[in-house]
């Protein structure tokens, strides 16, 4: 009994069969598509069409080659294997499909997540510069401070030569101007 195991492999294991056929499943599957497709199709439709009204149209009045008279058993017979036929091939090729429309479905969550997952960052990113900036000077901000040492500067200036100088006025609120100490007469 150990030696049968042995030879098998597991008992699990199938057993090969002697009539190997090596068929590409995928190549089926990709021909099931295209019959299904064209079994969709309206050209489908017209030439079935046509062969049916010539079908009955021969059995019905050429006498001489009535091989399938007036129930037209064979014409079903033929239908009936079509159906047999095109229902597995249809729902093959609609598997496919579903197949493709998963692997689609998965890739475009994945997309969707990674841009999520962008955005985020580049929220978190925009508001850690908007708060870096709100703490940077600005050039408006230095021109102002810089405007106001000149103006300290020139009151200094000012005030060491005795001489009140007038400033062009800058468009803002001057405070009042300094006041000179009196000089006295000797």
């Amino acid at each position: 009994m150990s030696e049968k195991v042995g030879m098998r492999g597991r008992l699990e294991t199938p057993v090969e069969s002697r009539f190997r056929i090596d068929w590409d499943a995928e190549a089926l599957a990709r021909s099931s598509e295209r019959v299904a497709r064209f079994l969709g199709t309206g050209r489908y439709l017209a030439i079935q069409t046509i062969i049916v009204i010539v079908w009955i149209a021969l059995n019905i009045f050429v006498v001489a080659l009535r091989w399938d008279p007036y129930p037209f058993i064979l014409l079903n017979l033929a239908f009936s294997t079509q159906a047999a036929y095109a229902a597995p091939l249809i729902l093959l090729a609609q598997n496919r499909q579903d197949n493709r429309d998963r692997v689609a479905l998965e890739e475009d969550r994945m997309r969707a997540a990674q841009t999520k997952a962008d955005t985020e960052f580049l929220a978190r990113e925009l508001a850690a510069l908007r708060i870096a900036v709100g703490e940077v000077a600005t050039r408006d901000y230095l021109r102002r401070e810089l405007e106001e040492m000149k103006e300290i500067l020139d009151r200094i200036e000012g005030a060491g030569n005795l001489k009140p100088r007038r400033k062009k006025s800058s468009g803002r609120k001057q405070g009042p101007a300094p006041v000179s100490p009196p000089v006295a007469d000797d």
